[in-house]
């Protein structure tokens, strides 16, 4: 790689300043891995699990979380490394057009990182809102339900939910063009808070135990529905290796390959320590979150119990069954519930806070290359934020909701277009052993090679899965069909701005061949 020559991206510098601290940065990843709404989407996600294996037997999300992880391990190694090597907003977009070049790198990330994340964050605003929701009734106002009920379920309000979801997203994308330093600090924020409020939902759970758990279930005054009734109705081992690994594209999802948040603003990265420490950090926390607080689901309740309850639909529909509602139902205590629910619901705006920095990242480091419309990389000199690419991915993100909530009902139909990042980490995987081969020497040469070659094989087999039970994982329409516009899409924006840009005397390729400024 050379350095940057005068002319060959949109200006000198990015225009983008160093607001990023070490807390900051990990807050960002963590958020990233979604940690708290996997533990309350969970439960739709078991729902549909007996669709293609027959039934939730030996499915084990403690287990599962584990071996998630570990599967990821060198995913983290080439972050680690390609973060030190090339601190540049847009993170995995640059290394990935560096190694395929403009046409296929540029392509594969706006298909797998710019366009996949508005519909995880439009899942995400759905979920926001069934949290709210779930919050009020548990908290005794039944004006809440309309929220909590899926939109797909009888008594829900799909409009309301519409114009809650789309009003929180769009309150706090005015916070990051105005105030973009504070859009970080609400990531760590939210994230401090959320980790709070599940220490204490854990903490609550284990104080309440399985005789506080039964009380609860029994007091809910189900007709045939019992703590008793529940735990006996499942009948399967405590685990089965297969069922396990089924539930490894919902890890994928949610939690441990997603520690790309901090690489995509490393050039506002304030310290050495950050860039270095910040993804093996957040990886161990939230591993150490999900699967704590599963395993303590498991001991308070019974394996049996959980299992049968999360794949209930009285229990998961009506009665928003999961990890926080059950820590809040055996509380006993109404501020102690109230704490819980309110960690519950900042969890998911972090989630969407962090989403968008992070799209607006990317959507700005693709216009600074020139293969998005270079007035996307314009940061307002008042505000320093890229407004025009949060405002982007507001219409985006607020159409997917609507298109989710109206046609679908359910956050689960958003579930396939996350294939598309399966793919994308495919590529980013080969781009770390083409730039090792390139790039590297002594023993991060063979680490970084081998490591990216394992990454892309894990990101195979995910997607194979994904492909493989469309009944749990999102076939539909809205999903594939979102990919596969996102793909024609890309191509045809590089296209269009190479034979544009070549008219004007600009060679658009040679950014793809340089490491663009900070």
């Amino acid at each position: 790689m050379t350095e940057q020559k005068s002319g060959v991206f949109v200006r000198e510098s990015t225009g983008l300043v160093k607001n990023v601290s070490f807390l900051d940065a990990v807050s960002l990843n963590i958020s990233s891995m979604s940690g708290g709404a996997a533990l309350a989407t969970i439960a739709f996600t078991m729902l549909l699990v007996p669709t293609a294996l027959g039934s939730v037997s030996g499915v084990n999300l403690v287990y599962g979380s584990i071996i998630a992880f570990l599967i990821t391990i060198p995913q983290m190694i080439v972050y680690t490394i390609l973060t030190r090597r090339m601190p540049r907003t847009g993170g995995d977009y640059v290394w990935t057009s560096r190694a395929f070049g403009g046409f296929i790198g540029s392509t594969v990330s706006f298909m797998g990182y710019t366009v996949e994340t508005m519909a995880f964050l439009a899942l995400i605003v759905i979920a926001t809102v069934l949290a709210v929701g779930s919050v009020g009734v548990s908290l005794g106002y039944q004006s809440f339900l309309p929220l909590a009920l899926p939109g797909n379920v009888a008594g829900s309000n799909p409009l309301e939910q519409f114009i809650l979801g789309s009003s929180v997203f769009g309150l706090l994308i005015a916070l990051n063009i105005f105030r973009p330093r504070l859009g970080y600090k609400l990531v760590s924020f939210t994230v401090i808070l959320g980790i709070a409020s599940l220490v204490v939902a854990n903490l609550v759970l284990l104080l309440a135990g399985n005789t506080g758990v039964a009380g609860f279930i029994n007091s809910l005054g189900i007709q045939g529905t019992t703590y008793q009734s529940v735990a006996q109705s499942y009948t399967g081992p405590l685990f089965s290796l297969p069922g396990t690994l089924f539930m490894m594209p919902f890890f994928a999802m949610f939690c441990y390959p997603w520690f790309v948040a901090a690489p995509a603003v490393a050039s506002e990265i304030k310290g050495r320590g950050a860039m270095k420490w910040n993804v093996p950090i957040s990886a161990f926390v939230s591993l150490t979150i999900v699967t704590i607080s599963f395993a303590v689901l498991y001991y308070v309740a019974g394996y049996r119990f959980i299992t049968a309850a999360l794949s209930n639909p009285t229990l998961v529909n009506d009665y928003s069954f999961n990890f926080w509602t059950l820590a809040m139902g055996v509380s006993g205590n109404q501020f102690i519930a109230a704490f819980i629910g309110i960690g519950w619901i900042l969890w998911n705006i972090g989630i969407l806070a962090y989403g968008i920095i992070g799209i607006s990242r990317y959507i700005f480091a693709q216009s600074f290359d020139r293969f998005l419309p270079e007035k996307l990389s314009y940061v307002s000199h008042r505000f320093g934020s890229p407004v025009l690419a949060h405002l982007v991915d507001l219409v985006v993100t607020v159409i997917l909701v609507g298109l989710a909530s109206f046609f679908y009902g359910t956050l689960t139909s958003l579930y396939g277009a996350i294939m598309a990042s399966m793919v994308y980490f495919v590529f980013v995987g080969v781009s770390a052993a083409i730039w090792a081969r390139r790039n590297e020497k002594g023993i991060t040469k063979p680490l970084l090679s081998v490591s990216g070659l394992l990454s892309a094989g894990v990101f195979v087999y995910l997607t194979y899965e994904f492909l493989a039970y469309g009944s749990v994982w999102g076939a539909n329409p809205l999903a594939y069909g979102y990919i596969a516009a996102s793909i024609i899409l890309g191509a045809v924006l590089y296209q269009y701005s190479r034979i544009s840009h070549a008219r004007r005397g600009i060679d658009i390729s040679l950014a793809f061949k340089e490491i663009p400024p900070e």
